[in-house]
């Protein structure tokens, strides 16, 4: 079923011309660095009345201001940067940031750890080229401050003279805090993305399925609502024809019509082989039902699936009634492509059991292949997790992408129901894969219950006609 998506759901993680920083951000960080360098030169000017050179210290952060106040006047505040044009912005600030360290002790000013931001926002919104290359400037910045630099502001008496295997040991740190803090965020900024992408594919999953749920009940309410016109038409052609001898060279078009409105009447009674949701009769589904509709399109191939559906040997009284639920789109795509992805993989069976008591609702769907991988038990449910090759077709005769998103899909769209998962493997010695699915009865049956709260007006529909009636035997 994943292998069903759309490319617009795919994933996206490389950049193509523009990078994922906006102006505004960029803009915001800068004028945030630039009011703390501000208060920070301030405080040991004014307050600690360090000596040091406020005139350049000052027009280097000027520089800054002005660069700001350039690009949010030349630029819109929601303009998205150009990879280039970031990896330049980025620079820059890594150089300014630099220059003010020398004016004030190089290496041994305790804020040269700052020279790491630069690095890793860009690891965070460019591609790993450009942030290499911002780290490269970064770290060959930092080499220049750890044996040139302006002494750090200090007192006269005593001065002070860090030794060079401490300005070497700040170096490795700097060197070594970066790519630390790079992949880490790299990292966390990728599954946030992966996490959105595949959120997506499945809201538009369930958005398919209710408007496939949507439309089979506007067909099925559209052939009610033709149902009597179509019997008036074949009415008036029957008497019509009746009317007519065989040399009336109308008989041939009054005959063609009336085989034309029962060809109609035919196509329509196919759309209503499958009850519109607004039947009550057929807007809900016993736990057994829903298996059967959902293994159908599964049956009858290479595997055997086998349903049961009973009560827990602790049911008693009105626990042991069967649960029904709502005609839920979401639940029943979401064991489908849990039951097809037992299919894929089952030697010869795919087992679906259900049982139920007072509190729970249990479906367990276990088939007799391999079995669940052990590198990646742990992280089934979880977008990209996936055992398959791109392309490979499946046992079940579908085709699979191998994006990890079938059980990712499949597990948000049942937990949205209330459900809890839980996946393993047959104990030794048999094989093959087990996934429990956990309903609290409550939840299984609370949209039912909603249902049967709710008042509803009748509805004006019209009822078919009566086998008695002429318009019935016309047809």
């Amino acid at each position: 079923m994943a292998g069903n998506l759309p490319k617009s759901v795919e994933p996206r993680l490389s950049f193509d011309g523009d990078s994922q920083l906006r102006l505004h951000t960029i803009v915001r960080l800068r004028w945030v660095g630039v009011i703390g360098q501000i208060l920070a030169l301030s405080v040991v000017y004014f307050w600690l009345g360090f000596d040091l050179p406020a005139g350049p210290c000052l027009i280097v952060i000027a520089v800054s201001a002005w660069v700001n106040v350039f690009l949010a006047i030349r630029y819109p505040a929601r303009h998205r940067l150009s990879v280039n044009f970031a990896t330049a912005l980025l620079a820059y600030d890594i150089i300014q940031l630099a220059s003010l360290l020398y004016l004030t002790g190089g290496i041994d000013n305790p804020f040269t750890m700052l020279i790491v931001a630069p690095v890793t926002v860009s690891a965070a919104t460019l591609p790993l080229v450009h942030t290499i290359g911002l780290g490269v400037l970064a770290l060959g910045c930092t080499w220049v401050l750890a044996f040139h630099a302006m002494p750090l502001p200090w007192y006269v008496e005593p001065p002070l003279a860090l030794p060079i295997l401490y300005k070497i040991g700040i170096l490795f740190a700097v060197a070594a805090s970066m790519p630390f803090l790079a992949l880490y965020v790299w990292r966390l900024t990728k599954e946030g993305r992966q996490m959105s992408t595949a959120l997506a594919a499945t809201e538009l999953v369930l958005s398919r399925e209710q408007k496939l749920h949507a439309l089979d009940g506007l067909a099925a309410a559209a052939a009610h609502e033709l149902g009597t016109p179509l019997s008036t038409i074949t009415l008036v052609t029957n008497e019509l024809a009746r009317q007519m001898d065989d040399t009336n060279p109308y008989r041939e078009d009054i005959l063609l019509l009336r085989s034309q409105a029962q060809r109609c009447r035919e196509i329509l009674q196919k759309l209503t082989r499958h009850p519109p949701d607004e039947d009550p009769l057929h807007a809900t589904l016993t736990v057994k039902e829903m298996l059967h509709e959902v293994a159908e399109p599964y049956m009858g191939g290479r595997v055997a699936i086998q349903i049961r559906a009973t009560p827990s040997s602790s049911a008693a009284g009105p626990e042991a009634r069967q649960p029904t639920s709502l005609r839920r789109p979401g639940v029943i795509y979401g064991l489908g492509n849990i039951i097809e992805n037992a299919a894929d993989y089952a030697g010869s069976r795919v087992e679906v059991n259900a049982e139920w008591d007072g509190q729970n609702v249990v479906v367990v769907i276990a088939d007799d292949g391999p079995g669940f991988k052990p590198e990646v038990i742990d992280n089934l449910g979880e977008p990209y997790v996936t055992t398959r090759t791109a392309g490979q077709k499946g046992k079940s005769g579908g085709k699979v992408s191998g994006l990890g998103l079938g059980f990712f899909i499949a597990k948000t769209l049942l937990e949205r129901s209330g459900a809890r998962f839980s996946f393993d493997n047959r104990p030794a010695p048999e094989h093959g894969a087990v996934v429990r699915i956990v309903w609290p009865r409550a939840a299984f049956e609370a949209e039912l219950e909603g249902r049967e709260n709710h008042v509803a007006l009748p509805s004006r529909r019209r009822e078919p006609p009566s086998p008695g009636d002429p318009i019935s035997d016309a047809i």
